[in-house]
C-alpha cells in the first residue's frame, strides 16, 4: 500500500514536471511560426514592392520586428515606410 502513495506522487511530479516545459515550448514556438510568417510576407512585399517601386530594407531591425511581431510588425514597417 506504501508502494502506491509513492507511485502516485511521482505520476503527480512527473505531470507537473512536463506541465512546466511544455509552456516554454508553446511560447518558443509561438514565436517560431510568427517569425516566419514575418519573413516570408517581407520577402513577399519586397518581390512585389519593386513593381511599384516600395521596398523595405532588410537589416537587424526590420528583421527582428517582422520575425518578432510577425504579420502585426511587417504591417508597421509598411505603414512607417509609407508616412515617412
Amino acid at each position: 500500500m506504501e508502494y502506491i502513495g509513492y507511485f502516485l506522487i511521482a505520476i503527480l511530479g512527473l505531470v507537473v514536471l512536463v506541465k512546466l516545459f511544455a509552456w516554454p515550448l508553446t511560447i518558443l514556438f509561438k514565436l517560431i511560426v510568427n517569425g516566419v510568417l514575418g519573413v516570408i510576407l517581407l520577402f513577399l512585399i519586397n518581390s512585389v514592392g519593386t513593381l511599384f517601386n516600395f521596398y523595405i530594407g532588410i537589416n537587424a531591425v526590420t528583421a527582428l520586428i517582422s520575425g518578432f511581431f510577425g504579420i502585426p510588425g511587417v504591417i508597421f514597417l509598411i505603414v512607417f515606410k509609407t508616412l515617412l
